[in-house]
């Protein structure tokens, strides 16, 4: 066949499959050739520029970026929502609902869910859930400890019990303080039965719902009183912390930062986080970009909801480097 004539088919083929959406069986046969060859010539067309895909992404759809975000930071999947302003209340709800719809339509039967806490952005993801309408049996076990300002504890139970209803799974808590006042304080919390339970299934966890947090505490976190002095929260600073995960800190590069005061901590370990087949990073805004980026760094997430402005910022490596630098 001459090179003009097999462009030709080519073609033809590639009109029929593309344009008429006929099957490639259908093509093969009115064509009497092979599916083989169909098949070989769709590729052809595609190779030789006979056939251009071109995806229009619809306004507020920004699937370029979510590609980018997976392919420079090795993760299985990014969620990039539309937000026009840099407001941690506005990223908050527009984040929350993305969420909320990512775990709707992936959440499978029998999972393990472990939930951060005192997270306002996972506070907006259940806010903005439905309930579904399959049973899950999911066992929805608190990451962090929930004890605190009973002004502000009303979140952590909040979190837990609304969305193991709304998935219709079974709570897990942990009834216990996210801070202890030593070591040996959390060596005897850790001896309750039921906070047993829940620290029995942070290695089980096959879906983590975390929200990332700079050195400084959010205002929901500060509330609770879970939190170290600002002498403490210096030290961490010192030791090159930026940013944390249900309380356990990590430096720029990713690796955790190990200081006295992670013995007086009662939450899932970055080991554990990093063993949970979905382990979702739910944050953004200018104040946590680089605790984002380090947490990404780590290998502590492997799925990101964040903003486009954030999404942009984790991006632009050059400027990431120089505020670390």
């Amino acid at each position: 066949m001459s090179y003009v004539e097999e462009t030709r088919l080519i073609t033809k083929v590639a009109y029929m499959y593309y344009a008429l959406a006929m099957k490639q069986t259908e093509i093969a046969s009115r064509l009497d050739i092979s599916q083989a060859t169909v098949s070989r010539m769709i590729k052809q067309a595609e190779t030789q520029g006979i056939v251009r895909i071109t995806v229009n992404s619809p306004t507020g759809v920004y699937a370029d970026l979510e590609n980018q975000l997976c392919a420079d930071y090795s993760i299985k999947s990014a969620i990039v929502v539309d937000c026009e302003y840099d407001d941690d209340e506005l990223i908050q709800r527009h984040i929350g609902s993305a969420a909320a719809y990512y775990v709707e339509t992936t959440l499978n039967k029998n999972e393990v869910v472990g939930i951060s806490s005192w997270s306002a952005t996972l506070l907006a993801m259940v806010n903005a859930m439905h309930p579904l309408a399959r049973a899950t049996n999911a066992r929805v076990v608190q990451i962090l400890g929930g004890v605190g300002n009973p002004s502000a504890e009303i979140y952590a139970a909040r979190l837990t019990e609304r969305f193991a209803n709304l998935v219709h799974g079974t709570p897990v808590y942990l009834p216990v303080p996210g801070v202890v006042g030593s070591g040996e304080i959390r060596s005897a919390m850790l001896r309750d039965q039921f906070v047993q339970q829940a620290v029995a299934l942070f290695d089980d966890v096959t879906l983590a719902l975390v929200g990332i947090g700079s050195v400084e505490p959010s205002k929901l976190l500060a509330s609770s009183g879970n939190v170290f002095s600002p002498d403490e929260l210096k030290s961490l600073s010192d030791a090159g912390a930026v940013g944390d995960i249900a309380l356990r800190f990590f430096a720029a590069d990713g690796s955790p930062v190990a200081t006295a005061l992670d013995d007086r901590v009662i939450s899932m370990s970055l080991d554990q986080l990093k063993k949970a087949k979905r382990s979702v990073g739910i944050a953004g805004g200018p104040r946590k970009t680089l605790a984002i980026r380090s947490a990404l760094r780590g290998g502590y997430i492997n799925v990101l909801i964040t903003d486009r402005r954030t999404a942009e910022r984790l991006l632009d490596h050059e400027a990431l480097q120089k505020e670390t630098a």
